[in-house]
């Protein structure tokens, strides 16, 4: 695959789930100018560090980028389990997934939202966000939305990641 098609392939997926050109160049760490030239095809170059960063973050696998993969793996219980590290109490997925879709967190469960917007890797935020926009027949631009709003009101370090 060339750098044209995958600027095709990353601009199709950023749109499937819901981001902006702006929250994927802040999400993967590039400039919004870096992505926009990368999905319009005008880029000569982009290193394979940095196409695989915007890769990561959209679940694509760099062989052949698809999203086969990442439809095996199990979003919202990897998310769950990263944010119920340190805790006594577990978040299952299925309240995170209510958490999510309807951006309200209940009080006992907010040291855990906290911590996953803190601390838990960008590409399992990005799947759970995936996974609780399908299960919940909800736009994930939606739930993103709601993540932010979330990331505001439990006042996490890296609330500006998810803004």
């Amino acid at each position: 695959m060339n750098l044209i098609e995958i600027g095709h392939v990353v601009g199709a997926r950023r749109a499937e789930l819901g981001l902006t050109q702006a929250q994927l160049a802040h999400l993967s760490g590039l400039s919004r100018q870096t992505l926009v030239g990368l999905e319009n095809g005008t880029l000569s170059d982009l290193g394979v560090n940095r196409v695989g960063q915007v890769m990561a973050v959209l679940g694509l696998d760099s062989a052949q980028p698809d999203t086969q993969a990442r439809r095996k793996k199990r979003g919202l219980w990897m998310a769950a389990k990263t944010a119920s590290v340190s805790y006594a109490d577990e978040l299952a997925p299925e309240v995170l997934e209510q958490v999510l879709a309807g951006g309200d967190v209940p009080p006992s469960f907010a040291p855990h939202l906290t911590h996953l917007l803190d601390e838990a890797p960008v590409p399992t935020v990005v799947m759970a966000v995936e996974e609780a926009a399908a299960h919940a027949h909800l736009p994930p631009r939606q739930v993103w939305r709601n993540v932010a709003k979330l990331a505001q009101s439990l006042s996490v370090h890296r609330r500006a990641l998810w803004a």
